[in-house]
């Protein structure tokens, strides 16, 4: 496919996982794609890498500004840096919660209005959160990223009320346990590695982990021109996780 010919993306958290996987389909399908992360200096071609940290304001205005000079538009945006948190509401302090909220949260809110401006001078724009299904699932002992990715989408919805008139689309993607890097991270550290990862694919009624690569083509589609009458939507890309109530195997 080339729905993307002749347009822009931004991709943050673009060097690894649901981003790397997003930035080489969108550059596949025809965009020229910036990847936002903190180390972006060994991308594949013709993937660009641009450092910047999303909680840091100037950084990410530097950032966008540097996107734009180098290809002179903006048309895409894709929110997908972030980190995990683990425990309930009373295990971690008040400097975790507002560290995993100044990533997840504020960081899309600082990607998105740096972006605005040009956003608003495309005839394609879209921006797309990676949110996730702890924001419309409850599962234990994830009561802070719970929390941060319930605010996405809740904040996806406003951004796209605020802004369907100035023709940017705005959705999300809600994704279930997704096979990535920092989850391969999170399993190492568990006791039993092995017996974590079957827990987590057990609780996907489809009995295994997301991929990358199938979040990423979620993405791509609500970024896509083609989806031009699609925005205010969460897309599940979860295994059934959210919308199923499947009998345990036996």
């Amino acid at each position: 496919m080339s729905d993307f010919n002749g347009l822009v993306a931004v991709v943050t958290g673009g060097a690894s996982g649901i981003g790397l996987a997003t930035a080489t389909l969108l550059a596949a399908r025809g965009a020229r794609v910036a990847c936002f992360d903190l180390e972006a200096d060994e991308l594949p071609d013709p993937l660009v890498g641009i450092v910047c940290d999303v909680t840091s304001d100037d950084a990410v205005r530097a950032a966008v500004e540097g996107a734009t000079e180098r290809f002179g538009r903006l048309d895409v945006v894709v929110n997908n840096a972030g980190i995990g948190a683990i425990g309930t509401v009373a295990d971690n302090p008040d400097a975790e919660w507002l560290r995993v909220l100044d990533v997840n949260l504020l960081g899309t809110v600082r990607v998105t209005r740096a972006a605005l401006p040009h956003l608003r001078r495309s005839p394609a724009a879209a921006v797309v959160n990676t949110c996730s299904v702890a924001a419309t699932a409850g599962l234990p002992q994830r009561a802070l990223y719970s929390a941060s990715k319930g605010a996405v989408l809740s904040l996806t919805l406003a951004m796209a009320a605020d802004h369907v008139r100035e023709g940017i689309r705005v959705n999300c993607v809600t994704p279930g346990t997704a096979d990535t890097p920092w989850v391969g991270r999170l399993l190492d550290r568990a006791d039993d590695p092995a017996a974590e990862r079957a827990a987590l694919n057990a609780r996907q009624p489809m009995g295994r982990l997301v991929s990358a690569d199938e979040v990423a083509h979620a993405i791509a589609y609500l970024a896509s021109p083609l989806s031009g009458s699609t925005t205010g939507t969460a897309l599940p890309v979860d295994g059934g996780m959210q919308g199923l109530r499947v009998r345990p195997s036996s």
